[in-house]
């Protein structure tokens, strides 16, 4: 298949839960196309159904209307086999790795292409060894898998998608619970996996500034709205993005890339670097501070230092923090 051409499909798909003679509806109108080659992520607040779409996508809960395609064929008319050698996927649930090392965990990943008695073939271990080396774990092949950490579990578990060898891999909150170095990392690897190897990939994550810098395409999964598809840059500049922030309080700022309160105070009275300036009026916004009219600050580097001029009166300080016990 060509890079950028649609691997999964999803028209209007509504999906949700049957209980008895109720239906539990918990999205609905969702449309989606994910592209090979590309690292695509899934975000939305918690509860609007971004798990239960993942279990639609993998065959274990259908759609309750609408139809869910893998490269045109109904997943529908897949079989769990069939479906275990084209998908791969890596759940947040922990595992209970027992005595197993990293490289008999990364090798069940084979367990779809083995025969009967489950005997790995000398091409399967080719496969395996390819998956560990691409994920830079060779250091800890042999290690039990219960004396590694989380970021080393967890590209241990990707090596184990890729020995899956599908061409679309799931992943459902792949940087929880890790440091901000190590879910850059995963993410990064990710995108190299998406982009050199030319898998579809499809990450549900809550960490939208290192999305916003790895992603390839945004699935934006609102409250009681469609499902929202197109590249991060583009949904930032639409304002769309702040779909994903229910509350009028929040907004997401195109010019830091993060996420900050809605306040409308601005401080024209600060002048000088534009990223000193930027980092103190966040600090001005975090502790609500408001300047009079009256005051102004004007910032100079080397040394750094802050002066504050009020009428009649000139105070330097140096840091931030000083700054803001001025002003509290």
């Amino acid at each position: 298949m060509e890079k950028s051409t649609p691997i999964l499909q999803g028209k209007q798909v509504a999906i949700g839960y049957q209980k008895g003679k109720n239906t539990n509806w918990v999205a609905e109108h969702i449309s989606f196309s994910l592209k090979i080659g590309q690292l695509t992520c899934l975000l939305g607040p918690n509860g609007v159904g971004k798990s239960t779409l993942i279990k639609a996508i993998m065959g274990h809960n259908l759609p309750m209307q609408g139809e869910i395609f893998y490269q045109g064929e109904p997943i529908k008319n897949l079989t769990a086999r069939a479906m275990a050698r084209k998908v791969s996927v890596v759940l947040t649930d922990r595992i209970s790795p027992g005595n197993l090392t990293v490289r008999q965990l990364v090798g069940l990943g084979r367990i779809p292409f083995t025969n009967w008695i489950g005997m790995i073939a000398e091409e399967d271990k080719k496969v395996i060894e390819s998956a560990i080396e691409y994920t830079k774990i060779n250091y800890i092949a042999e290690k039990k898998v219960a004396e590694i950490s989380d970021g080393q579990l967890q590209k241990t578990m990707i090596a184990r998608a890729l020995a899956q060898d599908g061409e679309l891999m799931i992943l459902d909150e792949p940087t929880a619970h890790l440091d901000l170095v190590n879910r850059m990392e995963i993410m990064q690897l990710l995108r190299e996996i998406a982009h050199s190897r030319g898998n579809g990939i499809l990450v549900v994550t809550h960490d939208l500034v290192i999305a916003v810098e790895t992603a390839d395409e945004f699935w934006l999964m609102p409250c009681g709205g469609p499902l929202i598809s197109g590249t991060p840059e583009d949904l930032i500049l639409s304002g769309k993005i702040n779909q994903l922030l229910p509350t009028e309080k929040f907004h997401f700022n195109p010019l830091t890339g993060k996420i900050q309160s809605s306040s409308t105070v601005v401080y024209p009275q600060i002048q000088g670097p534009e990223e000193v300036v930027q980092w103190l009026k966040l600090a001005f916004r975090k502790n609500r501070i408001e300047m009079s009219n009256q005051v102004s600050i004007r910032v100079q580097i080397e040394p750094l230092l802050f002066v504050i001029e009020k009428i009649g009166s000139q105070k330097r300080l140096k840091t931030i923090q000083e700054v803001i016990n001025e002003f509290s």
